[in-house]
């Protein structure tokens, strides 16, 4: 939901810093596995109950993946890239719930399941949306230039970095901010099939 606005402040930032990277030899490739291995260490840190200490690798993650795009904007945008990008995103937003469930699995295994369950539900869903926007050569800019076709939702990635931050300041209020956030989740991926079922509709032969 605040994707959009939040694009619009920070990419004016990724995108000096990214041509300066670029002009420094940075790869945008690289980049990417840099901040998806800043994501598993503040997943292991949360999963060895150091939740307070895996808040800076958790946010220095997310300020790679940002800036890889500015990177390969400022470079050469490559397809693998994107599917490279967006695959770390998943394997990160999965890592961190796993690793609170590794760190109190009687406390936060049921609620943490249930969470799991609901980023499957709404990947799937955003997913399945960009390959059909692709078959049909739709296009956006909203949430910033992507590889993927980007769907709106009620929650997107602005909303589950706050969401981590919020667990990693407060780790005993896992599994109630885990169930809301995972109901408010499965809401989105419903609202995205519905929006699928209008924006694609039967063709008539």
């Amino acid at each position: 939901m605040l994707d959009g606005a939040i694009r619009r402040l920070i990419d004016p930032v990724l995108d000096r810093m990214g041509a300066r990277a670029a002009r420094a030899g940075w790869g945008a490739d690289a980049v990417t596995l840099a901040g998806l291995a800043l994501g598993l260490t503040s997943a292991g840190l949360i999963a060895l109950d150091a939740p307070g200490w895996a808040l800076l690798p958790l946010v220095l993650s997310r300020l790679f993946d940002g800036l890889d795009g500015a990177i390969a904007r400022a470079s050469a945008k490559t397809d693998f890239g994107g599917y490279l990008d967006i695959v770390s995103d998943f394997v990160f937003y999965g890592a961190v719930p796993m690793g609170f469930v590794w760190a109190d699995p009687g406390g936060n295994g049921a609620a943490g399941a249930f969470l799991l369950a609901s980023f499957y539900a709404n990947g799937a869903s955003f997913l399945g949306f960009a390959v059909l926007a692709e078959k049909r050569r739709m296009q956006t800019d909203a949430r910033g230039v992507k590889s993927l076709y980007f769907t709106g939702g009620l929650l997107e990635g602005t909303e589950t970095i706050a969401f981590f931050v919020a667990l990693c300041l407060f780790p005993g209020w896992f599994p109630p901010l885990a169930w809301a956030f995972g109901a408010l989740c499965f809401v989105t991926a419903a609202a995205r099939v519905m929006l699928a079922r209008r924006v694609f509709p039967p063709r008539r032969s």
